[in-house]
């Protein structure tokens, strides 16, 4: 009967020491390690350990509270490897459980990563081809991919930066005011880096044309000979403007021709044309797409050459008063297209000045100006003194009469190319006397000088006499009378002494 209580008592033993069991293991406190970013389509390793626990623990991967893996009991730490897939990213944990005890992770986030593809560039507007000071957007465009960077190539150069030409915004890439130096190719690559590793996709090129706004067209002609009549070639053109452009040709406000300019803003139409005679007033027209303008007109007049030639020569020198250079010009009384020709020392002048001349006479150094009606003597001396004349005819005409000028004498000397001349000396005057500006001032200066001390002696003199009570007036000339207060009897010497000196004193005033 005494056995039974002790019986009674065992399960309440039993309990006990599975408590005190329990309570003496220690915590279980897993750490979980993972990536946190990876791509689609990758491995993804993730790792499970429970530091400080003694006996095996079995392991469970968790997906948002979803038991993902589950390792057999162990001693070592878990490796649990994932293959990525869209639905892989999520919040994992790690349950470690044995001994006992159990315990849970902290939270390892992954994020997935798809790679870029099937990038292209997109631009507003479409096509990218607008005029100077438009907006151009550009956009980098992927079919698939996630977290991206972008870059952008301008003619396969990096777009470093934003700028004052390029507005860089996520993956857009924006030029306000687009310029002709902004024109060309552009293209994209949309990337993404985890770690070391990058996935990257590239874009093929697309152009942006930046056109140019026409100018004001301008209107020239010429004339050439076509067996035994005349053509007039007339040009219209414009300094600025993107291709292709309309120009046509008005004569009298009636349209005589019309051409496109596809590669530059000019374009070139031939009309008949008589020497002589008035052939009306012709005008430019450019049209594009949003331009429309005329040149100012023109009239088609061909004045034959016709007169009197003549030749004028000029001097220039520098500061310090040496000849630099002398210009010849030839002037001709009418002729709308005149071709000149120069003679020295009645030779002709090549077009082009040979710097050692091959050939005789010895020619001087000169250059042709304004279509050949200035020559410049650029480096006058002795060698360039002769005699110079030009002969002009029609242009258009190579076998039309010449009209010849009178020569003109260059006579270049030492003294001429050391001073420059203040005027033209008289034949008695020596050839080696000049006389600068500041010495005509100080002649002058002198000559005053003087005249005012003659005025001043002739006033004090008089002052003098007038003390002594005699009385002579100055603008008197050989007078004889004489002043109330003189004496009766004057000497005569004295008189005309006095009288003398009167007329000094009058012809210096």
């Amino acid at each position: 009967m005494k056995e039974l209580p002790t019986l009674a008592f065992l399960p309440f033993l039993a309990l006990t020491n599975v408590f005190v069991k329990t309570c003496a293991a220690p915590p279980v406190r897993p750490v979980l390690t993972g990536p946190g970013m990876a791509y689609l389509g990758s491995t993804a390793l993730f790792s499970c350990a429970a530091p400080g626990a003694s006996s095996p623990l079995t392991y469970d991967l968790t997906l948002d509270g979803v038991v993902t893996r589950t390792s057999r009991r162990a001693e070592r730490p878990a490796s649990f490897a994932l293959r990525v897939t869209e639905r892989s990213g999520g919040s994992y944990r790690c349950l470690a459980t044995g001994g006992g005890g159990a315990g849970a992770s902290d939270s390892v986030r992954l994020t997935v990563v798809t790679p870029p593809s099937n990038t292209r560039v997109t631009s507003e507007p479409s096509p990218p081809v607008v005029y100077e000071g438009a907006r151009v957007t550009l956009s980098c465009v992927v079919t698939r991919g996630s977290h991206l960077s972008y870059t952008w190539l301008f003619n396969r150069s990096e777009i470093t930066s934003p700028s004052s030409s390029f507005n860089l915004q996520g993956n857009t890439l924006e030029i306000a005011q687009a310029a002709p130096e902004q024109a060309g190719l552009y293209s994209c690559m949309a990337w993404s880096r985890i770690g070391d590793v990058s996935r990257f996709s590239s874009s093929s090129e697309i152009l942006v044309t930046v056109k140019v706004y026409v100018s004001k067209p301008r209107i020239s002609f010429s004339v050439f000979k076509e067996g035994d009549g005349y053509r007039g070639n007339v040009t219209c053109w414009s300094r600025r403007g993107s291709p292709p452009l309309n120009f046509s040709l008005s004569v009298d406000d009636k349209e005589v021709g019309s051409v496109t300019a596809a590669e530059r803003p000019a374009a070139w139409f031939s009309v008949a044309v008589v020497p002589g005679l008035d052939m009306g007033d012709a005008r430019c027209q450019v049209s594009t797409d949003v331009q429309e303008l005329t040149s100012d007109s023109v009239t088609l007049e061909v004045v034959p050459v016709g007169g009197a030639a003549k030749v004028e020569v000029e001097h220039l020198y520098r500061a310090d008063s040496k000849l630099a250079a002398i210009i010849l010009t030839c002037g001709v009384s009418r002729g709308t297209f005149p071709y000149v020709s120069w003679l020295y020392n009645d030779s002709v002048l090549p077009a082009e000045a040979h710097a050692e001349p091959l050939f005789q006479p010895v020619l001087p150094q000169y250059v042709l100006a304004d279509r050949g009606r200035a020559l410049v003597l650029a480096a006058p001396g002795p060698r360039e003194s002769g005699y110079y004349s030009c002969r002009v005819r029609d242009s258009y005409d190579e076998a039309g009469p010449w009209v010849e000028s009178p020569a003109a004498l260059v006579h270049v000397t030492d003294r001429i190319l050391n001073s420059m001349p203040r005027a033209t000396p008289s034949p008695e005057t020596p050839q080696n006397v000049h006389i600068s500006s500041l010495e005509v001032i100080t002649m002058a200066f002198c000559c005053f000088l003087l005249l005012m001390l003659a005025v001043g002696v002739a006033c004090v003199y008089a002052m003098l006499h007038h003390r002594h009570g005699v009385c002579l007036p100055v603008n008197v000339r050989n007078s004889d009378a004489l002043p109330l207060s003189a004496p009766s009897r004057v000497d005569t010497s004295a008189e005309r002494d006095v009288q003398n000196q009167n007329q000094m004193v009058e012809m210096s005033l």
